[in-house]
């Protein structure tokens, strides 16, 4: 029978709806509440580490079926992330009310022999799988990458990335061609860029810096803007208007410079995500090799094929 999508919603695990009226009720109460009488300040006494509960403790059973810890723990990592921010006792209730209407409905499913269905056998097998799937990258990729792989990873990227040039500008946008004109032709009668600029540049930024831009890289201006700046030397102004979408610049720079590798920290994660996906492919092409995998379907076969001649 097909996961309807009220069902699947509900596999999702949100919060119990009994609950979440529960919770909502309490909410209002404490905001009409009445407020307490002040008492004066008392030092806080220092907080006690937090011990993590033993997985095997039974909190419950539900006819006759322990509820554990670790049930609980389960249940929380997959309620709704908007139930986050609840008091750790309310979300331990959440948890516990989603495990047991969970239980419940499960036993009434066995109950049903809905457990025998086919296509819910099948759709079980494979969510067997794919947890299967999921705990090994994690146990024995994801857990074992250290940080001199990220590391290396990146001193790797960097090495490999060509060095690329960025260049500081200031520029003058105008609405027409021939006021553009006007302004190259008072540079170079020797008037000051800067001063021109904060006079009629259009760009509000820089009506008051002299329409600096600071530094960019290829890819940050528009193509006709960039193509321009990058062929003047250091010092140099446009000697004829550049068109863009934004209307006519003059183009002005003042520096280039070699563009500075990022920092590893700003891009640590980016990083280790693909000493990741190296070691998950590694693994997966191994295993392919050694195990034997048949597609007998022409047209699967065709498209799997294709698609591994595309990623070699």
């Amino acid at each position: 029978m097909p996961l309807s999508f009220r069902s699947a919603a509900f596999v999702r695990l949100a919060l119990p709806l009994s609950l979440l009226a529960a919770l909502t009720g309490s909410a209002i109460a404490q905001e009409t509440a009445a407020p307490a009488e002040q008492k004066p300040a008392e030092a806080a006494a220092p907080a006690a580490p937090e011990v993590a509960p033993d997985p095997a403790r039974v909190v419950a059973t539900i006819d006759g079926q322990p509820v554990t810890e670790a049930d609980l723990a389960l249940a929380l990592a997959s309620v709704d992330q908007q139930y986050a921010q609840l008091p750790p006792e309310q979300r331990r209730a959440a948890a516990f009310m989603a495990v047991m209407e969970i239980k419940l409905l499960a036993a009434r499913a066995v109950a049903e022999g809905l457990d025998k269905d086919a296509d819910f056998q099948r759709r079980m097998a494979f969510l067997h799988d794919r947890a299967l799937h999921s705990e090994v990258i994690d146990k024995d990729i994801g857990s074992k990458i250290t940080d001199a792989e990220v590391r290396a990873q990146y001193d790797k990227q960097i090495s490999e990335t060509p060095p690329v040039n960025e260049v500081k500008a200031s520029h003058i946008l105008v609405k027409t061609k021939e006021e553009a004109e006007a302004i190259i032709k008072e540079l170079d009668g020797g008037a000051d860029f800067a001063k021109l600029a904060n006079e009629h540049t259009t760009d509000p930024s820089g009506k008051t810096t002299g329409g600096e831009l600071g530094y960019f890289a290829p890819g940050q201006m528009v193509p006709e803007f960039e193509k321009a700046a990058f062929a003047l030397d250091v010092g140099a102004y446009t000697k004829e208007p550049v068109q863009s979408q934004f209307g006519w610049h003059v183009i002005k720079i003042t520096d280039k410079r070699p563009q500075a590798a990022p920092a590893f920290d700003t891009i640590k994660d980016q990083m280790r995500n693909m000493v990741f996906r190296e070691k998950y492919f590694a693994m997966v092409d191994t295993l392919r090799k050694a195990g034997k995998v048949d597609v007998t379907d022409p047209d699967l076969k065709k498209a799997v094929d294709a698609m591994d001649a595309a990623n070699p």
